[in-house]
């Protein structure tokens, strides 16, 4: 640890025994940061043993049990509960952070209109990226996928694993929401898509940054590499985005999505199609069949969300009227 320290709390949430390698260095990369947090906090979600193991290992870091729901929202909401600092900075169990990750996020805090501002996740893949594998969907992943400014820039949500809000968002809204968000190894998400949405309906007058310079690097492990977890994740995805919806309405909740669709991915199918003609690529063919393939999965899910939401609301409206019939 430096020898000054900053008004920050950074959580970790953890699930599993099999990232302990991971744990372990995300720990020591908090740890080297060129300015000290307050406290870094290690919440295990539901796993005895491994909370034992991160207690009689990690001397002092703050480790405690998620108390809410399971889960990776109910995870850092205990984190949040017990926390000392005025900003909370999240890291991902399986990523290091540089070592200027703290000092950057924090810099940017310094500016009262920001509520939060996240960092550039990039990938560590196992051994090299999938040939097929796409970068405007790095967010299957965990990790960005977007084009990189120079500057910092305003933003509609950050990535929960790689970022840092203020006290003050937490203690006028609330936390993350239970029921949305990574469940274990179930590929949910978009838990910070919804509380980002929620603060800027907050306060409109107010932003979320992405600064690039703060970076962390994400380890991706060999299982997140395969087709199934591509599909299921974008299929999961758009089902999240339809419970969001119902949470900060469509008109928020997709507004990001609609500019990804309409101009990032075209780019990235003529950018693949230009590679397999130009430079007789065959991958640039797979990269392109991907795109289309993970926007349609997504969508897919998107609309069985919305499906799942209006008959779950017509069976609730049709039980209220069989009870107000029953009670004339």
């Amino acid at each position: 640890m430096t020898a000054e320290t900053f008004d920050i709390s950074v959580i970790i949430a953890t699930y599993t025994e099999e990232r302990w390698d991971e744990l372990i260095a995300a720990v020591e990369s908090v740890q080297r940061q060129s300015i000290s947090p307050c406290e870094i906090i290690v919440v295990i979600d539901h796993n005895t043993p491994l909370y034992e193991r991160v207690q009689a290992t990690l001397p002092g870091v703050v480790v405690l049990e998620n108390s809410q729901s399971r889960g990776a929202s109910g995870a850092r909401n205990s984190g949040i509960a017990v926390a000392r600092g005025n900003l909370f900075a999240f890291l991902d169990d399986d990523a290091v952070a540089q070592t200027d990750w703290l000092q950057r996020l924090s810099a940017c805090c310094e500016d009262t209109q920001v509520l939060g501002v996240g960092g550039l996740v990039e990938a560590c893949w196992p051994n090299e990226c999938p040939v097929w594998f796409p970068r405007e969907f790095y967010w299957v992943v965990g990790c960005s996928y977007q084009d990189v400014p120079e500057i910092p820039i305003a933003v509609r949500n950050t990535f929960i694993g790689c970022t840092c809000i203020r006290r003050e968002v937490f203690e006028a809204i609330g936390g993350f929401k239970n029921g949305v968000g990574r469940v274990g190894t179930y590929p949910l998400g978009c838990e910070e898509t919804e509380l980002c949405i929620r603060a800027l309906q907050r306060w409109p007058q107010k932003t979320f940054l992405f600064e690039p310079r703060a970076r962390i690097r994400h380890h991706i492990s060999a299982y997140r590499t395969s087709w199934h977890y591509f599909c299921s994740r974008c299929y999961l995805e758009g089902f999240s985005k339809a419970a969001i919806a119902r949470y900060v309405g469509p008109k928020d909740s997709l507004s990001s999505e609609r500019t990804y669709t309409l101009h990032m991915l075209p780019r990235g199918v003529l950018r693949g199609l230009k590679d397999a003609l130009s430079h007789c690529d065959v991958t640039g063919l797979m990269r392109a069949g991907a795109i289309i393939a993970g926007f349609i999965t997504t969508a897919t899910g998107y609309l069985v969300g919305n499906a799942a939401l209006f008959i779950r609301c017509f069976s609730v409206s049709i039980f209220i009227a069989a009870q107000k019939r029953e009670s004339v």
